[in-house]
């Protein structure tokens, strides 16, 4: 790949990842601050979406139209779903979906978009299997999942909704923004490996445990990141 989008939802999630950039542009679009450069020998574009599918979306629209990126990367931080995938471990995507899409009242199975003829985006296997083999190495400390990433407007902290998340979809874990970056990217033949280290058990102890593992979860998924880019180019 001659050039990758990364997208974390939040500042923390991307920061150390844009203080190691060496910029060469930077260009401000829909309130988002979109960083041009090298980075661990990769051209590659860094940003900062916003929370939430619509930001999401917005933003990998433009790393396709401003940019011309040939991939995109979704790190950040999520809540598992499974009881073996632990604060701190990572999740790469193998599909992802949206658990909030619900047409059912016009027959159509929870999650399906209407009108359209895939119901989750599936990633790059390439790029999730080079992810995994990195993750192995620079997060020795830690267990690596590949499954199903689901994506809503919701920080899922009621053990309720969980449960009838986990029942609809069988997801490994949740999250705010990788559907709509996956549909994007989907929409634009483009492929994408969304990257999740856990906060969170996306429970009722979640409002808790997420300010307290936010910084350690992050850097795992910050440390697969940039060993993911210094292998690409090999």
């Amino acid at each position: 790949m001659k050039k990758i989008g990364i997208i974390g939802a939040m500042e923390v999630e991307i920061a150390s990842l844009k203080s190691a950039m060496k910029v060469s542009r930077m260009l401000k679009k829909a309130q988002m601050e979109f960083l041009e450069g090298e980075l661990e020998g990769c051209q590659a574009v860094v940003v900062r979406s916003g929370i939430g599918k619509v930001n999401a979306a917005v933003c990998t629209q433009i790393l396709v139209d401003e940019f011309g990126v040939d991939g995109v990367i979704n790190t950040g931080i999520a809540g598992s779903l499974k009881a073996e995938i632990n604060i701190g471990d990572i999740v790469l995507s193998t599909d992802v979906l949206h658990h909030d899409m619900d047409a059912t009242g016009f027959g159509y199975p929870l999650g399906q978009i209407p009108q359209m003829d895939a119901f989750s985006f599936q990633a790059d296997e390439q790029m999730r299997k080079l992810a995994k083999e990195v993750c192995e190495e620079v997060n020795p400390e830690i267990r690596v999942f590949e499954g199903r990433v689901v994506s809503g407007d919701q920080f899922i902290s009621s053990r309720e909704v969980k449960d009838k998340i986990k029942e609809n979809f069988d997801g490994c874990c949740t999250e705010m923004e990788g559907a709509a970056i996956a549909q994007t990217a989907y929409l634009n033949q483009i492929p994408f490996v969304i990257i999740r280290a856990i906060s969170d058990k996306a429970d009722d102890s979640a409002t808790m445990d997420y300010p307290t593992f936010e910084k350690q979860a992050v850097e795992h998924s910050v440390r697969l990141t940039r060993g993911f880019l210094k292998r690409i180019q090999k």
